[in-house]
């Protein structure tokens, strides 16, 4: 992540939630009971070496508008996967991830 100062304001600006803990080697935010982190310094990671964490939201479909209205970029589009479930990914403007569930 090149521009931790970005990358903390646009998360706080998404989630509206402020870090717990910020400093130059990671950001951190507890969203709901959850920790969301910002590392920096993940230089042995690489393409394909990384997981797609998945936010519940109640409505997908306004999530997806919302994130993308603030520089996301759709990865895979709302799709359903049964159940009643459906689910989409975005890239955040630093090209992490970002998985959206919504159960019904």
């Amino acid at each position: 992540m090149d521009d931790l100062q970005k990358a903390r304001d646009w998360y706080s600006k998404v989630t509206g939630a402020t870090p717990y803990f910020d400093e130059p080697f990671y950001v951190g935010f507890d969203i709901a009971g959850y920790e969301l982190g910002l590392d920096p310094e993940l230089a042995g990671s690489g393409n394909g070496e990384h997981s797609v964490a998945y936010w519940s939201v109640d409505d997908i479909e306004t999530a997806v508008e919302s994130l993308t209205s603030q520089g996301a970029e759709i990865v895979t589009a709302v799709q359903g996967v049964g159940d009643g479930i459906r689910v989409a990914v975005v890239s955040d403007p630093f090209g992490n991830h970002i998985g959206l569930i919504e159960e019904k």
